[in-house]
């Protein structure tokens, strides 16, 4: 056999390992799923019940009926904290690497009466942090009861629109505004919803994220 049909063999070889690279790293690529990050405390992490009770989940369903591709990542902790939260969202961006976040925090704040200075700071971390990943961030509005005080409630509550214009954050509404008042979709303790309000919580983010997941 001659090197000079060694030689093109070789090169005919080396063209369709090419060839095929190209193509996986091409189909790849088109099919990746983007994903969403849910990264929230005992709200969405479904307090008092089984995971799959979860709005998490049922947003999952929502989604899939919708023929809407989009894995749903929930990395919520009950009892979490703006602190807490700050502490662990590099290395879960880092891992998980989604598209877009939801961040749901702050109220485990106000339950402790945190600085709402500090709740300001913790928030805006958090997002510039996420930016840096190239993720795209929605900011939930959380909204406390008026027994914290007039005083203290209405500091709280104007963080989220103040972080979400200094940082450019799409600020998406309080998902248990239509379910706190009603005392049949929540747990004794006034707090956390319960398994009947789940449903109605994913349908109500789904409706406020729609638009930009499109």
């Amino acid at each position: 056999m001659s090197n000079s049909y060694i030689s093109v063999a070789r090169v005919r070889v080396i063209f369709v390992f090419i060839a095929l690279t190209l193509f996986s790293q091409h189909f790849f690529v088109e099919t990746k799923t983007e994903s969403l990050l849910i990264f929230g405390d005992s709200i969405s992490a479904g307090y008092g019940m089984s995971k799959d009770k979860q709005w998490s989940e049922e947003l999952k369903k929502i989604l899939d009926k919708e023929g809407i591709k989009l894995e749903v990542l929930n990395r919520s902790i009950s009892g979490e904290t703006t602190g807490g939260g700050l502490s662990r969202i590099k290395k879960t961006l880092d891992i998980l690497r989604p598209d877009y976040l939801l961040i749901e925090l702050g109220g485990n704040d106000a339950l402790r009466g945190y600085p709402p200075k500090k709740i300001h700071e913790n928030l805006k971390e958090m997002i510039l942090i996420s930016k840096g990943f190239n993720v795209e961030v929605f900011l939930m509005q959380i909204r406390i009861l008026p027994n914290y005080g007039k005083r203290y409630q209405t500091q709280f509550e104007s963080i989220y629109e103040k972080v979400s214009n200094e940082t450019n954050t799409t600020l998406i509404p309080f998902m248990l505004q239509d379910v706190a008042l009603d005392k049949n979709l929540m747990l004794q303790d006034g707090i956390h919803p319960n398994e009947k309000a789940q449903p109605l919580i994913a349908n109500f983010v789904y409706k406020s994220l729609k638009t930009y997941l499109e």
